[in-house]
């Protein structure tokens, strides 16, 4: 830095200034500034800057059931709002809810210095070993999952999401509205199910009408065909997720059953050609860009010293083709 200044015969609190955008300083200082660096190919040292200001800038982000779409939407939306506040992000993507794994990858960004973590946590254990193994770091979890005051969350309204689903389906005239679930122990899919238990019409068999899922393609045409199979199938199927209900769309369309003249689909998620699908899939937009922003603020305030808040953001039903009032 020193030659930097030197070379563009300005001050070394004036070279930080540019290196740092910072203002007051005019367009040709800065602009001479710049070629200094250019000319001599000057790469600012992180360890260095580290040691000087305390901050690394990088936020360690930990995503369990990482290949899925909510978690991994969640994650670029985090990724994209944390560089335009100037930080980078230590990734760890975990396959499964593995709160083992979890905590040694907690145990990892602290050792490698972060200024902070965003843990997307989809079950309870995780969330518990985040926790625990935090050891006093600003630490944000993205959950459903039970976190205590003190320890700053965000979620989307996962609850009131599926409630406008069922909202939707029953204004249509619709009863017998089965459920393909998420796995158990997803804390996702364990708001969703609840949801749906509580919207649907008293006199049916919740239990009859429930299919347990994996989130993916093929468990969402096992549970359809498994639902067909039934004395009186149901006249709607709400997918706890997108995938699953391109699995349901497939198999009804093999046994003949259009949708939604015959039976109507719901998803969740609004995942890329969810809109693509025949028909249009309606579905749940979880706003991931807005969870992503209010994640990164919520860290910054941690890392800030400020007093934690637990967040909920609004879904919004997004209405196509796959869902209209059942057949008389």
């Amino acid at each position: 830095m020193n030659d930097v200044a030197v070379l563009a015969e300005v001050s070394h609190q004036t070279v930080w200034r540019v290196l740092n955008n910072k203002p007051f300083v005019s367009k040709e200082t800065r602009q001479r500034v710049n070629e200094a660096i250019a000319s001599l190919d000057y790469r600012r040292n992180p360890a260095a800057r580290a040691l000087v200001t305390g901050s690394s800038h990088i936020i360690g982000v930990v995503v369990t059931n990482a290949s899925m779409s909510g978690p991994s939407g969640a994650t670029l939306a985090i990724e994209a709002i944390a560089r335009e506040r100037g930080y980078w992000l230590s990734l760890v993507g975990l396959r499964s809810n593995d709160p083992d794994a979890n905590a040694d990858a907690i145990s990892h960004f602290i050792d490698q210095g972060v200024d902070g973590i965003i843990a997307v946590a989809q079950s309870q254990p995780c969330v518990d070993s985040t926790i625990e193994a935090s050891r006093g770091m600003p630490t944000v979890l993205v959950t459903s999952g039970v976190v205590p005051s003190n320890v700053p969350s965000v979620d989307i309204d996962q609850a009131g999401a599926a409630t406008q689903v069922m909202t939707l389906l029953r204004d249509y005239g619709h009863r017998r509205i089965a459920h393909v679930s998420g796995p158990p122990e997803d804390l996702h899919g364990e708001v969703r199910l609840a949801a749906w238990r509580e919207a649907l019409p008293a006199d049916q068999p919740a239990d009859e009408l429930l299919v347990a899922g994996d989130w993916s393609s093929a468990s969402g045409y096992r549970a359809a065909q498994t639902l067909l199979a039934l004395p009186e199938p149901p006249t709607a199927i709400f997918s706890s997720d997108d995938n699953m209900a391109f699995g349901v769309l497939l198999a009804l369309h093999e046994h003949g059953i259009k949708v939604p003249q015959d039976m109507s689909v719901i998803g969740f998620d609004n995942i890329e050609n969810s809109d693509c699908a025949i028909p249009p899939l309606t579905t749940v937009d979880q706003k991931h860009v807005t969870l992503g922003g209010v994640a990164v603020e919520l860290l910054l305030d941690a890392i800030d010293q400020k007093p934690a808040r637990r967040l909920t953001i609004p879904a919004e039903l997004v209405l196509r083709a796959s869902a209209a009032p059942p057949p008389r």
